[in-house]
C-alpha cells in the first residue's frame, strides 16, 4: 500500500492553550506586541512584556493592560547586567523565577526602537539556549513557530460572548496581509450562527462524554466511545439498535450520534438546539417505538370548528446545489409548507430558502437507528397533517430513488392521506454530470444501471455483473468500498489469477461476470456542492486511493465503467469499437501513468446560477 509523500515547508497547525499558569515573554511594546499580548491572554497565558524605553514608550493598549494588571511589564533598561541586549536578556532569563513556554520578538518591525537583524538573531539564540520556542516577527528563519491570522467567532451574536470556534489561516510567514484577507473572506462566508452551533455541539459532546463516564467500571478503553475515533467517515456501520443494548453499546452509539449531528445537520439547526433537543438526541426518545401516531386535536390551528384538511408532499431536493431545485419543490418549500421534515443530508443552502416562520425538523437517521428515525418522521407527518398543516417531507435527490418514498406512501395512505410526490433531480445522473462523466455515451456506454451498495439493515447486496457497454452507478456504500470492489472483481467462481476474467454467475455477492480490475471507477463525494471531491482510479487501486485522500465527505457514490474516462482530455469514445487488449494503454493515458487522480470543487459558473 502506498501513502502520500510528505512535502516540506508547511506548518504543523496546533491549537495551543495554556495550562497550569504557563507564561509567554513578549519582547517589544508596540502595536504588534499588543496583538500578541491579547492572543496570549485569550489562550489563558500569563504574559510578561519586556521592552525598551519603559512603560511611557509603550503603545496605548499595552499601557492599559499593564495598568489593569492583565500582564507584567519589565523595563529592558532596568535589567541589571553589563552592556548589550544579549547579556541583559540572558541575565533576565537566568534570574527570573518564571519559566517561559514561548517567546515573541516583536520589535523587529518599524517603530521607535526597531531592532536590527543581527540583534534579533542574537536574542533568538539566547532564547534557544534557554529552550524557549520563539517567534521573530518578519524574520521566518528566526521562528520556531508562526502565528496564524485568527478570528474567534461570537457565540450568540453579542460582542463579548465568545464561542469555542476560531478560524485561522497561515501562509507560513510568506504573506501576513494575504492571510488576514483570506481569513476575513472565509469568516464572511460562514453562516452567521456557526459560533452558536459550535457552542451547542460542545455541550452535546460533553453530555455524551459525561454519560460515558459511567463506564469506569467496565473493561473498555474510553477512547472507544469518543467522537474523535480517528475514523475517516462517520458512516462506519454499527449494529442495529436493539432492546437489550448494553451500557457500552449505548455509550458508543451516543458518541456516534454526536459525530453524525456534526457531519450532517445544517448549521442553523445545530445552533437552534436547546438542552431538551440535546437530551432527545442522546436518548433517542421516541425512536424505534413504532405504532400509530397520536390522535390529532379536534380543532385546527386556526381554531375553526371544522378542521382544515392537511396534506403531505414528498419532495425531492436534488443533489444539493440550490439551483437544481425544481420550481415545484421551490414553491413547496417557500409558499406551501407549514412543517418541513427533512432528511439529514439536505444541505443548509436548500434549507435556508425556507421562511423562518416554518418549523424544520431534521431526521435523526444515525447509524443503527435508521428504522426508528424513519418511523418517527412518518408519525410526525401524520400528526401534523391531522392538525390541518401542509407537511413537506424533504428528501435528497429524488424521493423514489432509494428515498424510501414507497413505504411512506403506503404508511400515509393507511391514515387517510394520499401524498403528492414531487420528483427531484436524482444524484444518480446529476453527480456524474458534475464530475464530467456521461453515464451514457455513444461508442462507450449504451446503457446504465443504478443500484445501492448498502442492503437493508446494513446487509450486503448482490451487485450486477460486468458488461463492457454498461455504466454501473452505485448510490451509497462508499464507506464499504473494499467490500464493494471485492464483490465486483471476484467471488467463489473467479479464477483468481490476477487477470480479472471471472466466470459467469455462481457468486453470492454478484450476478454475472466479474469486472476487470483495470475498470475505471469514480468516487463522487458531496456532488454539486462547493467542496465536491471526485476521485478517479481503477477498481484495482480504488481502496488505496480513497485511503490516501484523508477524511471522507458524505454523501458519496460510485460510478463504474468506461464512461468514467470518456470525456477526459481529448476523449476516449471508441471503447466499444476496440478490443479489451488495448484497455491497459487507455487507462495509462487517462491517468497520466498514475494510480489515481483527485479533483476538488465545482465550476465557479455555478455561483451565477443560484
Amino acid at each position: 500500500m502506498a501513502f502520500p509523500t510528505p512535502t516540506g515547508g508547511a506548518s504543523m497547525l496546533l491549537a495551543f492553550r495554556a495550562t497550569q499558569k504557563q507564561s509567554i515573554l513578549v519582547i517589544g511594546s508596540g502595536l504588534l506586541a499588543a496583538s500578541r499580548l491579547f492572543a496570549a491572554l485569550e489562550a489563558d497565558f500569563e504574559v510578561v512584556v519586556l521592552a525598551k524605553g519603559g512603560l511611557d514608550s509603550a503603545c496605548t493598549e499595552v499601557k492599559w493592560r499593564v495598568e489593569r494588571k492583565e500582564c507584567s511589564f519589565v523595563d529592558w533598561d532596568q535589567v541589571p547586567s553589563g552592556e548589550g541586549d544579549e547579556r541583559k536578556l540572558n541575565a533576565y532569563l537566568s534570574s527570573t523565577p518564571i519559566t517561559f513556554s514561548l517567546a515573541c520578538i516583536t520589535d523587529t518591525t518599524i517603530g521607535t526602537h526597531r531592532r536590527p537583524f543581527t540583534s534579533a538573531q542574537s536574542l533568538y539564540h539566547i532564547l534557544k539556549s534557554h529552550k524557549i520556542p520563539t517567534n521573530t516577527s518578519d524574520i521566518p528563519e528566526l521562528c520556531d513557530f508562526t502565528f496564524a491570522s485568527t478570528q474567534r467567532l461570537e457565540s450568540n451574536g453579542l460582542t463579548g460572548s465568545k464561542s469555542p470556534l476560531q478560524i485561522g489561516v497561515t501562509t507560513n510567514g510568506q504573506g501576513c496581509r494575504l492571510a488576514s484577507r483570506l481569513r476575513r473572506d472565509i469568516v464572511a462566508k460562514l453562516p452567521k450562527d456557526v459560533g452558536r452551533a459550535a457552542s451547542n455541539l460542545g455541550k452535546l459532546r460533553q453530555m455524551a462524554k459525561e454519560a460515558a463516564e459511567t463506564l469506569d467500571e467496565v473493561d473498555i478503553p474510553l477512547d472507544e466511545v469518543t467522537e474523535d475515533s480517528g475514523l475517516k467517515t462517520p458512516n462506519r456501520p454499527v449494529p442495529i439498535r436493539g432492546p437489550e443494548e448494553t451500557v457500552v453499546e449505548s455509550a458508543k452509539r451516543r458518541m456516534k450520534w454526536v459525530a453524525q449531528v456534526s457531519e450532517y445537520w445544517p448549521i442553523s439547526k445545530i445552533a437552534d438546539m436547546n438542552e431538551k433537543d440535546m437530551t432527545e438526541v442522546l436518548l433517542g426518545e421516541g425512536l424505534g417505538e413504532g405504532g400509530a401516531p397520536a390522535s390529532a386535536d379536534s380543532d385546527s390551528r386556526h381554531g375553526l370548528t371544522i378542521p382544515k384538511r392537511g396534506r403531505i408532499l414528498l419532495v425531492g431536493s436534488g443533489p444539493g446545489h440550490p439551483s437544481l431545485l425544481t420550481i415545484a419543490t421551490h414553491n413547496a418549500l417557500t409558499k406551501l409548507a407549514d412543517l418541513v421534515l427533512s432528511d439529514k443530508l439536505v444541505p443548509d443552502a436548500v434549507l435556508s430558502l425556507i421562511p423562518k416562520s416554518v418549523q424544520i425538523r431534521i431526521a435523526r437517521k444515525f447509524p443503527g437507528n435508521a428504522d426508528g428515525a424513519q418511523q418517527e418522521m412518518m408519525e410526525a407527518a401524520i400528526e401534523a397533517a391531522q392538525k390541518g398543516l401542509t407537511v413537506v417531507r424533504l428528501k435528497q435527490g429524488d424521493p423514489i430513488v432509494y428515498g424510501r418514498a414507497g413505504e411512506e406512501v403506503l404508511y400515509f395512505r393507511k391514515y387517510g392521506f394520499e401524498p403528492i410526490i414531487i420528483p427531484g433531480v436524482s444524484s444518480a445522473i446529476a453527480a456524474p454530470t458534475f464530475a464530467n462523466i456521461p453515464i451514457t455515451q455513444r461508442g462507450v456506454a449504451e446503457s446504465f444501471i443504478v443500484c445501492t451498495g448498502v442492503g437493508r439493515k446494513g446487509k450486503e447486496v448482490r451487485l450486477p455483473g460486468y458488461e463492457r457497454s454498461r455504466t454501473l452507478v452505485i448510490l451509497m456504500g462508499v464507506a464499504r468500498l473494499a467490500q464493494v470492489v471485492d464483490a465486483l472483481v471476484c467471488d467463489e467462481d473467479d479464477d483468481e489469477d490476477g487477470t480479472g476474467n471471472g466466470k459467469e454467475g455462481g457468486g453470492k455477492r454478484r450476478v454475472g461476470k466479474a469486472y476487470p480490475r483495470n475498470t475505471p471507477i469514480a468516487i463522487i463525494e458531496r456532488a454539486s456542492m462547493p467542496d465536491q471531491r471526485v476521485l478517479t482510479s481503477t477498481l484495482e487501486n480504488a481502496v488505496e486511493a480513497l485511503d490516501s485522500c484523508g477524511e471522507q465527505r458524505p454523501p458519496g457514490m460510485m460510478v463504474v465503467g468506461w464512461s468514467v474516462l470518456a470525456l477526459w482530455g481529448e476523449g476516449e469514445v471508441d471503447v466499444l469499437e476496440t478490443e479489451s487488449e488495448g484497455d491497459k494503454e487507455r487507462v495509462r493515458r487517462w491517468l497520466d501513468e498514475k494510480a489515481w487522480r483527485v479533483m476538488e470543487g465545482i465550476d465557479e459558473a455555478w455561483d451565477e446560477l443560484q
